[in-house]
């Protein structure tokens, strides 16, 4: 296991962790941020989100996070869907909401958590879904598996599980 996996592990793992996640498009593409170090394939394309730290609530916890991560100011709009992730010894339960950018500027941010040497986000930028869909499914979120198009992103409701 590489070191940003290790630290990954160390920090979030052997325990449930509570993420919530943004989805924001702009016409026909998502913006997605790509992280080194995760998953089989040392990189994992996602739409940006993060941790919930304790007191604080899920759509503060997406406005800072995508301030963080991407450099926007973002309004939260619906809850859309679930999604649980369990991979021992990682296991997350994710809260996937509408967003809208009401400032900013785009950026590839950080993810405070990890080290300076050691960040995570490689990448942010928006994606059309042709291109989402052309990553290997190592590479890529889950739940684009359940999508044929942009559209189909933006139905998803209810619960997920991979």
């Amino acid at each position: 296991m590489g070191k940003p996996q290790t630290e990954v592990v160390s920090i979030y793992g052997n325990r449930l962790r509570l993420r919530v996640c943004g989805l924001f498009r702009e016409g026909n593409r998502l913006l997605m941020v790509r992280h080194r170090g995760l998953g089989p394939a040392n990189t994992f394309w996602s739409p940006p989100g993060g941790g919930v730290e304790f007191g604080e609530t899920a759509p503060n916890a997406l406005i800072r996070e995508f301030a963080e991560e991407t450099g926007l100011d973002v309004a939260i709009g619906e809850l859309l869907f679930v999604n649980e992730f369990v991979a021992p010894p990682l296991h997350a339960v994710e809260l996937f909401f509408a967003v809208q950018r009401i400032g900013g500027s785009l950026r590839k941010g950080i993810d405070p958590e990890m080290r300076p040497d050691d960040q995570l986000i490689d990448e942010v930028r928006f994606m059309g879904f042709d291109e989402i869909k052309e990553q290997s499914p190592e590479k890529i979120h889950a739940l684009f598996r359940y999508c044929s198009s942009l559209e189909d992103v933006f139905q998803l409701r209810g619960y997920l599980h991979y």
